[in-house]
């Protein structure tokens, strides 16, 4: 038998670096990161660096040695190579200008076919919903770009049609369950077929170019290339799942891409927009309008009465709610307001919108309508109102929707200073802060003393001033009744203010109460018993703990040493590395209760110096009339 050598066997026969990948496949580094892109293979991280590196000390970017054998068999690797032989031979004709043989030549392109790629990676059409969520944020990117060097108008294009096809489907099937504002973008979460998935819409800002060294915008156009024909796969299976036609067919009008529309960046937004405004033909005779038939409860009563079943048919009885939160609503969107995001949100929910046809195309109605019940503005005020509807701010649609309700709104008026807009993908039973507004929304009773809580903290703040200036007053008052009773006693008294003469009946009085103690002490054990047990269950006055800080903080930090010796040699590490997750923890939470402290110390100095300027000028006035008066 013969003995093996070192590395032979082991962690240096399971990785490959990637110049070695590089040689066995012989591509060129871009076709090798693009054909790693577009198959999902990554580089790995080994558990002993220098037994997969065969003794080199150097980092090297390593693969698993099967994910190089398994792209050795790949088609695409043949059109890779296509690739080169075609450049060659173009650059030749070019050279000898022989333009016959150049236009056969590009006739004849090599093209790179990814249908059998995508499924490959997902086997099944939940395993692409799953991984919706990166495809989606990236595509809704690249459909704001415009034609750039390395990512071309028909990519941009084709990205702006999948994610309105997507959006379509997630209004038909009204599956949009979560909505949120950050700096980022808009936050969508929808429920397709049990999978949550979650994306990012962007601001709309601008394009500003970005220099090579921040962005890669190669990289993420291939990551394009692939998401494109998956998003391809997915909307088509969605909308054949809900009898809609696919693709879906716009009026002539709309997303049609003329030199105008591709100069204007504002009329290219707008024609995205107003394609959000149509309704979709259906392969099917079935009315849109129709509701769902509710869920068979019955099915699920096999368990009885049990705290899952009855969990599941709250969220039906929620979800249901939330499907038709909007219907019978109608909105109308003020120019200064962005459109996208609130058309989004108003038809997932059955609520019909519009707005100013003279700047955007796509409306439904105009202003005037009396049938709107909601206008949504973001400007302190406006010229002209109809009594019959609501003017509230963006904020009301997103607090809504997370809520699951229709909210009051008298919070969110035109000029009215709103209130915190709380993100619903936090966890509610979290260890760490919680702000006072998200307790309020989970324990209802907390909700009144929350929002007097600012009323109260005034209220008490003027009658501590007011009780410290009357405590001022009657201890001065105390004060001087004390020294006059201390000198009318020395005047009149002895040296503690009794008469000496009353000191006789006083000596009679002790003896009277030694004879009474000498009759208590004859009581019998058991009247003695009885009195001891009453004082036991008598009411006592409660004394003041007072907790010694240093004591606690050094009986914590005992107790931490003695966890830190139970611990076994090979788990320190994890421990240590809890331990500094719990301490960042603990320290985040405190910088946002200072956080909060300091903000609402200002905001309550800053009412308490506005109530005294009005209180002043109250004054001032009266002062004036009454003058005016004599």
């Amino acid at each position: 038998m013969r003995r093996p050598k070192k590395y032979e066997a082991g962690e240096a026969t399971q990785y490959i670096s990637r110049r070695a990948a590089l040689r066995k496949l012989q591509l060129s580094l871009n076709d090798f990161r693009r054909l790693c892109i577009l198959k999902g293979v990554y580089p790995r991280e080994p558990k002993h660096r220098r037994r997969a590196q065969k003794g080199s000390s150097e980092i090297k970017v390593l693969y698993h040695t099967k994910d190089i054998r398994f792209l050795l068999h790949e088609s695409i690797v043949w059109t890779l190579r296509d690739y080169k032989i075609f450049a060659k031979k173009s650059n030749r004709d070019r050279a000898i200008k022989d333009f016959r043989n150049l236009k056969r030549r590009l006739a004849l392109f090599p093209e790179i076919k990814l249908d059998h790629i995508v499924k490959e990676r997902y086997p099944t059409f939940i395993d692409a919903l799953k991984d919706l969520d990166d495809c989606l944020t990236l595509l809704f990117l690249f459909s704001t770009f415009p034609s750039l060097h390395l990512i071309p108008r028909e990519q941009s294009n084709l990205c702006r049609r999948l994610t309105i096809e997507f959006l379509h489907y997630v209004i038909a099937s009204k599956s949009l369950r979560k909505v949120f504002i950050s700096i980022k973008g808009y936050y969508f979460q929808a429920e397709i077929k049990g999978q949550k998935v979650t994306w990012i819409v962007p601001h709309y800002y601008p394009f500003k170019p970005q220099s090579r060294q921040e962005v890669d915008f190669k990289v993420m156009s291939i990551f394009v290339e692939f998401y494109t024909i998956m998003l391809g796969f997915t909307n088509f299976r969605l909308f054949h799942g809900l009898n809609l036609a696919y693709p879906p067919q716009f009026p002539s009008s709309v997303l049609q891409d003329s030199e105008e529309s591709l100069k204007d960046e504002a009329s290219f937004v707008s024609d995205r927009i107003a394609a959000l405004n149509f309704e979709l033909l259906r392969t099917d005779k079935v009315q849109e309008d129709e509701e769902e038939l509710d869920i068979d409860m019955e099915l699920l009563e096999q368990d009885g009465d049990s705290k899952r079943i009855i969990k599941m048919k709250q969220e039906a009885q929620e979800v249901s709610r939330l499907r038709t939160l909007f219907k019978g609503l109608k909105f109308f969107i003020n120019r200064e307001v962005p459109r996208e995001p609130l058309v989004i949100l108003i038809r997932s929910f059955g609520g019909k919108v519009s707005w100013d046809s003279s700047v955007f195309a796509g409306s439904a109605y105009d202003e005037s309508d009396e049938t709107i019940t909601h206008q949504i503005v973001d400007r302190p005020s406006l010229a002209t109102q109809y009594i019959s509807r609501d003017y509230v701010q963006p904020q009301w649609l997103f607090d809504c929707v997370n809520q699951r309700q229709l909210l009051p709104t008298n919070k969110y008026f035109l000029g009215e200073k709103l209130p915190p807009h709380l993100s619903p993908f936090v966890d509610s039973k979290r260890d760490t802060y919680i702000p006072p507004e998200e307790k309020a929304l989970l324990d209802p009773s907390l909700i009144e003393t929350h929002a007097q809580s600012d009323d109260d903290s005034e209220d008490e703040a003027e009658k501590e001033e007011e009780e410290t200036v009357d405590q001022e007053l009657l201890d001065a008052q105390l004060q001087l009744a004390y020294q006059q009773e201390t000198a009318e006693y020395k005047k009149y008294g002895g040296p503690d203010g009794v008469n000496e003469d009353e000191e006789d009946p006083e000596e009679d009085d002790e003896e009277d109460d030694d004879d009474d103690e000498e009759e208590e002490e004859e009581v019998d054990e058991k009247t003695k018993r009885l009195q001891q047990e009453k004082q036991k269950m008598s009411v006592q006055s409660g004394k003041v703990h007072k907790v010694n800080k240093r004591q606690v903080h050094k009986a914590e930090v005992d107790e931490h040493r003695l966890q830190a010796r139970m611990v076994k040699p090979r788990h320190r590490n994890l421990f240590r590395k809890l331990i500094r997750e719990k301490q960042t923890k603990e320290k985040e939470e405190w910088l946002l209760r200072k956080k909060r402290r300091t903000i609402e110390a200002g905001e309550k100095e800053a009412r308490k110096t506005a109530k005294r300027e009005a209180r002043k000028e109250a004054a001032a006035a009266a002062a004036k009339a009454s003058k005016l008066g004599k």
